[in-house]
């Protein structure tokens, strides 16, 4: 079994630690990864992606070729539409419904969200207000990760609870109890 998985967001969200707690569930769990990254002035809010390749068996390449992604996992919905062309055609996009808007001419967000919801299989919300909710502001990407988790088909939620707990226990007990309920409520609101 495999999940090719499109993250992408902009510098400054959390993309790269929702890779990284992925990456922490994958190997705790035995499964294969491979992951390429490519961060685009990350720290000054440029595009950041991550190729997630997590398989049973061995795999071969870093990269997801265009057409065969599980998964579009995208912390801002301009980024999610510009990895759509990875999508399979029955993968899911999993994704914030308010944009981060970095640039002066931003397309226009309901025309985003119209596009995006032409595709078959796509859940989006507002993260940013779900973290809020939940008491953990600066959570928003475990809020999406939550979203995606029931969609992992080669982890179980449980395995990437571990794993926030894992990533996060540097920062302290209020971190990652912060994380930890971010991630509950994304859960929540997929619907599983």
């Amino acid at each position: 079994m495999k999940l090719d998985i499109m993250l992408a967001g902009v510098g400054g969200q959390g993309t790269l630690s929702i890779a990284t707690v992925i990456g922490v569930a994958a190997v705790e769990a035995g499964i294969v990864l491979k992951q390429a990254e490519a961060h685009g002035m990350s720290q000054r809010g440029g595009d950041v992606q991550s190729h997630l390749r997590l398989s049973t068996e061995a795999i071969h390449s870093d990269l997801i070729t265009k057409g065969h992604a599980d998964m579009v996992l995208a912390l801002e919905p301009m980024e999610a539409l510009r990895y759509v062309p990875y999508l399979s055609p029955d993968g899911i996009i999993v994704t914030s419904s308010v944009p981060f808007v970095n640039i002066p001419d931003y397309p226009d967000v309901d025309e985003i969200n119209r596009e995006l919801s032409g595709f078959p299989r796509v859940i989006k919300a507002d993260i940013e207000a779900a973290a809020s909710v939940a008491g953990a502001f600066r959570s928003s990407n475990m809020v999406l990760l939550g979203m995606a988790a029931p969609y992992l088909k080669v982890l179980s939620p449980e395995s990437v609870r571990r794993a926030i707990g894992t990533f996060f226990a540097q920062k302290g007990d209020a971190v990652v109890e912060a994380n930890l309920k971010a991630f509950d409520m994304g859960l929540e609101m997929a619907g599983k």
